[in-house]
């Protein structure tokens, strides 16, 4: 029995509406403070400059904050920021902090922090590294104010330092940001709304938060990573529960508060329960990820990820994920949101039909000589679990030798930054997912680049890709942007900088006395208050 008949016949049998004999985590239900969130993922890691696992970036929007937050308009807004000014050459940079922010070990943000905090962002982040390719210095000029001079003008500053998708450019003590962006950091000190409680931290089970009580959020409104993170219960738990039906027992129990991707086939059963809200959680969706090993064989091979991309499937993806409701998916040809102003379909035929004969074709003209395929894939999210018994289905249907290694999204997240070749603790694909409201242009899309070392895990080296991005970046007006976003989803996917699974839907659930949940590309915690 497959796990989305297992989990209906479970429904119809009571295990949702019970514990039914499925273990149950003891948990007690606390004062109205504390909020229990069931997270997507386990948080095995806590460095969200070293990664960008999404999970990682939720939990450290807690506890680190931003120079700029981007709002629900994807405008950048100012956050720790107090003022600032550009030249009239658009080459010199100056921002000067707000007053009286504090670290969580009481000591001041300063100039100095922000500074460290920008060099070891700007190491790893896509945007960032465009910054450092054109920067004569990044230098404080005074306890609050620091300079950032320029060869060349970068419009596109205050965006790069809003921007939600991981990394983002999270504030720490200068001693803590001075790490390595390669190492990952042993201190979790912020200056955000809520403390990491390290000595609560049980990797595989919870993660806690408390209320930072000299935080000084602004005084705008909340929205989204903008505004004022005006923290209302005083402890927030993350309780990891892996197994789907055990998290909507415990959701429709009171036992937790808040389930952030509830699986499709449960949502009937939580929709009907008179004290769950149910809604999508994202509007703008996620993109499915196929990602490949381009420094290996047998992905090193355009002619093998094209055979890739020609027997894909989008529907298989999508159903595997969603499961039957038509709503919640549609196919994708391409890399970029649908219903998004530059939206773009061209070159992207390719993934309009399957076609595994020609695959076969591909596969032999490329010369594949039967390497294994290492496919990593976690087991503990759904996504990544079903999309993975897909994968290993297709690769197999085209002649391809699958070795199929079943972890966890903590162990993917770190053996992807390996470079070591497949059979020596390497890779060749893993699956993930892109947020929507990171794939509306080439800004913050972190995994449609292709500029090899300094890419996205897979490490794509592609010219004609990023010839595309900065013509975007150059481009006077939407005409031009238009132009190059559709130069740039032709080669992408002529190229294979990865292969896209489809878009979809996710919904995310809560009990009915907690309030202020509200739809976004994480989720935020700020405003969210429990009767």
């Amino acid at each position: 029995m497959d796990r989305r008949t297992f989990l209906k016949s479970a429904t119809g049998a009571g295990v949702a509406t019970a514990t039914g004999g499925l273990a149950m985590p003891a948990l007690a239900q606390g004062a109205s403070k504390t909020l229990r969130f069931v997270p997507q993922a386990n948080l095995a890691n806590f460095d969200p400059i070293w990664g960008t696992q999404y999970v990682v970036r939720n939990a450290a929007a807690l506890v680190w904050d931003t120079l700029y937050g981007i709002d629900s308009k994807f405008q950048p807004q100012r956050q720790m920021v107090e003022a600032e000014e550009v030249s009239s050459d658009g080459l010199t940079w100056t921002f000067k902090l707000r007053s009286g922010l504090k670290f969580h070990d009481g000591t001041p943000v300063t100039s100095k922090d922000v500074v460290a905090s920008l060099v070891r962002w700007s190491a790893r982040d896509p945007m960032g590294l465009m910054i450092r390719a054109i920067q004569v210095e990044l230098a404080p000029v005074d306890e609050l104010t620091w300079k950032w001079s320029l060869k060349q003008p970068f419009p596109k500053m205050l965006l790069a330092l809003a921007k939600n998708n991981a990394p983002c450019s999270f504030v720490m003590p200068e001693r803590i940001a001075k790490t390595d962006p390669f190492t990952q950091i042993t201190e979790y000190i912020g200056s955000g709304p809520m403390k990491f409680l390290r000595s609560d931290w049980v990797p595989g089970a919870k993660a806690v938060f408390e209320k930072f009580a000299d935080y000084k959020p602004r005084s705008e409104k909340a929205d989204w990573l903008a505004g004022g993170k005006n923290i209302l219960v005083d402890r927030v738990e993350w309780v990891i529960m892996p197994d789907a039906a055990t998290a909507a027992a415990a959701l429709q129990n009171g036992e937790v508060d808040w389930w952030e991707t509830p699986l499709a086939d449960l949502v009937p059963v939580l929709k009907g329960h008179k004290d769950i809200n149910v809604d999508i959680g994202d509007p703008l969706g996620n993109i499915g990820a196929f990602r490949m090993n381009h420094l290996f064989p047998p992905f090193n091979n355009v002619k093998v990820r094209q055979a890739v991309l020609t027997a894909l499937n989008q529907e298989d993806y999508m159903r595997a994920v969603v499961g039957d409701d038509d709503k919640l998916w549609k196919p994708l040809p391409g890399f970029f949101t649908p219903g998004t102003p530059l939206y773009t379909e061209e070159g992207g035929d390719i993934l309009k039909k399957r076609n595994v004969a020609e695959a076969k074709k591909l596969l032999a003209e490329s010369g594949y000589k039967g390497e294994p395929v290492v496919c990593i894939v976690a087991q503990d999210m759904a996504a990544t679990k079903s999309m993975g018994d897909v994968t290993a289905e297709l690769l197999k249907s085209i002649g391809m030798n699958v070795d199929f290694v079943a972890t966890d999204w903590g162990t993917v997240g770190s053996r992807r930054a390996q470079k070591t070749p497949p059979g020596q603790g390497g890779w060749s694909m893993f699956h993930t997912w892109h947020a929507g409201a990171d794939c509306i242009n080439p800004a913050a899309y972190t995994a449609i680049r292709a500029n090899g070392e300094k890419a996205w895990f897979g490490w794509p080296d592609v010219p004609a890709v990023e010839t595309e991005v900065t013509n975007w970046f150059n481009a006077k007006d939407l005409a031009g942007e238009k132009a190059a976003m559709a130069k740039l989803n032709k080669a992408a996917v002529e190229n294979v900088v990865y292969a896209p699974t489809g878009f979809y839907l996710g919904y995310q659930a809560w009990r009915k006395n907690v309030s202020g949940v509200v739809s976004g590309p994480l989720p935020f915690f700020w405003d969210v208050a429990k009767a």
